[in-house]
């Protein structure tokens, strides 16, 4: 009989033997995407965080328009996620994406130490370039969406170091790591897309604090000059929510997925050796 239907083989199964196969093909997934990026040269590096950036900047740009037009956070959240949409479709990379897919790789030894803290630092180097230069032509192109913008973004610079801001930060890591976990449970593009607007929506319309996100609205108002915030407080700004994402990217999600497959992770070692 078959096993589907009822059959002995379902009741002799043991709980969850029919979803590892699925948890196990996603993990072989993530190691083989993570290696890709690790040893990724440097210029295709740099282009393809620079795009994450340009794409990113265009889901704050809407969001700014129907902040400034509606005067409603979660319509405005809801048209950021077109940001992500694109980062999908367009195969660029965001810095808090790579939490999870090259960790991965790391763990299970097809990729190095060094090479993940080179694909962190030049990511985000590439995300925070792009979404400057993307900042200063919204800020001169849609000049009525300026104070708008100086107002989102100081919630953001002022946050300051708090157990509040911190935890913000590791939820806006949890989130965008959850999202990529998602993405990579399937191969189907139109599937992939569901947690990407989802995600992306929980992440705005719950203001976490995401570190090239919300540097990005503040270039906003930075390059207008006429911010109650200043570069100092942008730079502070980073760094904390960059300590957050990676807490949350790597303690709440990716450590404890790894520990779904530790004989995976055992196996790709073993065989690294």
């Amino acid at each position: 009989m078959n096993a589907d239907r009822g059959g002995p083989d379902s009741l002799t199964s043991p709980p969850g033997a029919r979803e590892e196969p699925q948890i196990e093909e996603a993990f072989d997934r993530l190691v083989e995407e993570g290696q890709t990026r690790l040893v990724r040269p440097l210029l295709p590096l740099a282009a393809t965080g620079f795009l994450g950036g340009v794409d990113v900047a265009v889901g704050v740009l809407m969001y700014l328009v129907v902040l400034h037009r509606t005067d409603n956070p979660l319509l405005a959240a809801a048209a950021f996620t077109t940001g992500f949409v694109a980062l999908l479709l367009a195969r660029s990379e965001l810095f808090t994406e790579n939490f999870l897919v090259p960790v991965t790789a790391v763990v299970a030894r097809s990729g190095t130490v060094p090479q993940l803290i080179r694909l962190w630092v030049v990511s985000l180097a590439a995300n925070l370039a792009a979404g400057l230069a993307m900042a200063g032509m919204i800020a001169v192109a849609l000049p009525d969406v300026r104070d708008t913008a100086i107002e989102a973004a100081s919630h953001y610079a002022h946050l300051g170091i708090s157990w509040r801001s911190f935890f913000l930060a590791v939820l806006a890591g949890a989130v965008i790591t959850l999202l990529t976990r998602c993405q990579h449970a399937t191969d189907n593009l139109g599937v992939q897309l569901v947690p990407t607007v989802l995600f992306s929506f929980v992440l705005v319309g719950g203001q976490l604090f995401h570190s090239v996100l919300d540097s990005i609205l503040m270039f906003t108002g930075l390059v207008t000059g006429r911010s109650d915030y200043g570069w100092a407080d942008w730079a502070g700004a980073l760094g904390w929510s960059v300590l957050g994402n990676v807490v949350g990217g790597l303690v709440l999600v990716t450590s404890i997925r790894l520990l779904r497959v530790p004989h995976r992770v055992a196996e790709e070692r073993r065989n690294a050796d």
